[in-house]
């Protein structure tokens, strides 16, 4: 079928799969298969395309030709654009091993570092052997990428040498993760080096931005009008890492006024409109106004540009997207929208206000704890519970207006809930009807961050 010895081979045989199922190329043979479970995609076209059985080797599955096959799913934007349905999970990390390693001859380099990639579309009330394959092609990664995730793969080892495995979040690092891994978080606690604590098993994975890169240039895709921060390689072989390159672009407008700045780059901008600030920031790094920022984008990094009042205290709480209730109460805490945010490595834009004229303050890398996340994590039981039971309002006045059993500001330090929608009618259906009034729909809601909490341990600290 396929030269075991040759990349080109392997990957020449891969390719037929193009705009195939697994029932089209496989036959009758895995009409009967006994797989089951998330993974089952990739065990299926181990043992039946490739013909071999699946294993948990810590080297690459193609051990010949030093390369590792690696599925993920797709999803359909409305654009028609494929993109990443998730991170790429790569292999467990052996905390009592990779504390010992160097990255080049690491066990992560040696299995990953050539990837042959499938893609399949994924579609929720298909069998697994009906996804339609889309896209197929092999991965190395170029220069510029390579150094950030060696240094992604460097901080993740620090911290287990440290004994901080139980500290580490994948907001920690840019484009390499380390996701949790296990059915329950008592069923995956692993013992780790000069620590009694137990941490939570965790895998190195490609975030899911980096992922959607990788997609976008397998599939030809025009990836948009993006601007680069590191323009050569070489760049970050002379700085600590690429968080103090890109706050070290921010440092000589730090005092300065929006007008001041503005004046400075030669920039003439509408100061009411949305993306104002986006555009501050894009010129202080050098970019073109309106283009993304590429390894931002790659990193899945969540910019926030915060406006304090004279006393520090942000104007507003910061809001993230609406959450859907039906999805909610579906969705566990360990594949909610919500962790996955709060695991994110954010980036703070601060200016404040001095007599009513704004200055920029300071520019912070910043990721939330793992002890913070677990109180966070209380506002979104709460919620998935309260929706569950139909506790949506708790009372309504004499004017109409309704009152939520929501969690509120004084209800925890971290977060809460409250409306993030055009008007009272811009709703999504609830899965239980309220019981108070029997409502089936509900004003959109999201998460906040509570301004105090952005104040006292993002700003001050």
């Amino acid at each position: 079928m396929y030269n075991i010895y040759s990349p080109e081979s392997i990957i020449s045989f891969a390719k037929k799969l193009k705009n195939k199922t697994l029932r089209d190329v496989c036959g009758e043979d895995i009409e009967e298969h006994l797989y089951g479970g998330k993974g089952n995609f990739v065990q299926l076209l181990e043992r039946f395309y490739f013909g071999y059985q699946p294993n948990s080797l810590s080297e690459p599955d193609f051990i010949e030709a030093g390369m590792e096959l690696k599925t993920s799913p797709l999803k359909t934007l409305k654009n028609g654009r494929l993109v990443s349905k998730e991170r790429l999970v790569l292999n467990i990390i052996n905390y009592m091993e990779v504390y010992k390693e160097t990255f080049d001859t690491s066990s992560f380099w040696k299995k990953n570092s050539h990837l042959l990639l499938i893609f399949y579309l994924h579609e929720k009330d298909k069998d697994v052997l009906d996804y339609l394959i889309k896209l197929v092609d092999e991965w190395k990664y170029p220069e510029e990428d390579l150094k950030i995730i060696k240094h992604d793969w460097e901080l993740i080892r620090q911290k287990i040498e440290d004994g901080k495995a139980h500290e580490i979040s994948e907001g920690d690092t840019f484009y390499l993760g380390a996701c949790t891994k296990g059915s329950t978080a008592l069923k995956s606690l692993r013992e780790q080096p000069k620590s009694n604590k137990k941490a939570k098993q965790r895998a190195f994975s490609l975030k899911q931005g980096y992922v959607n890169h990788i997609i976008a240039n397998i599939a030809s895709h025009k990836k948009g009008d993006y601007g680069r921060i590191i323009k050569r390689p070489k760049i970050l072989d002379d700085v600590p890492s690429i968080e103090d390159f890109v706050v070290s672009k921010f440092k000589p407008f730090y005092g300065k006024s929006v007008e001041q700045i503005e004046q400075e780059l030669g920039l003439e901008l509408n100061s009411k409109s949305k993306s104002y600030f986006a555009q501050i920031t894009n010129a202080m790094l050098g970019l073109e106004l309106g283009q993304r920022i590429e390894e931002f984008e790659k990193a899945d990094i969540q910019v926030k540009t915060v406006r304090l009042n004279e006393n520090n205290m942000p104007k507003e709480d910061i809001s993230f997207p609406n959450f859907k209730y039906e999805e909610l109460i579906e969705t566990d805490w360990e594949d909610s929208d919500f962790k996955n945010i709060l695991e994110s490595k954010f980036f703070f834009v601060f200016y404040q206000f001095d007599n009513q004229v704004l200055y920029l303050k300071r520019v912070r890398f910043w990721n939330m704890s793992q002890s913070d996340i677990g109180e966070a994590k209380k506002v979104w039981n709460t919620m998935k519970d309260l929706v569950a039971m139909g506790m949506i309002i708790k009372n309504v006045d004499k004017n109409g207006k309704r009152f939520t059993h929501f969690p509120k500001k004084r209800d925890n330090r971290i977060s809460h809930v409250r409306p993030h929608a055009r008007n009272a009618a811009d709703t999504y259906r609830l899965p239980v009807a309220d019981k108070l009034t029997g409502v089936t729909e509900y004003t959109k809601h999201c998460f906040w961050l509570n301004a105090r909490y952005v104040r006292d341990e993002i700003y001050l600290k």
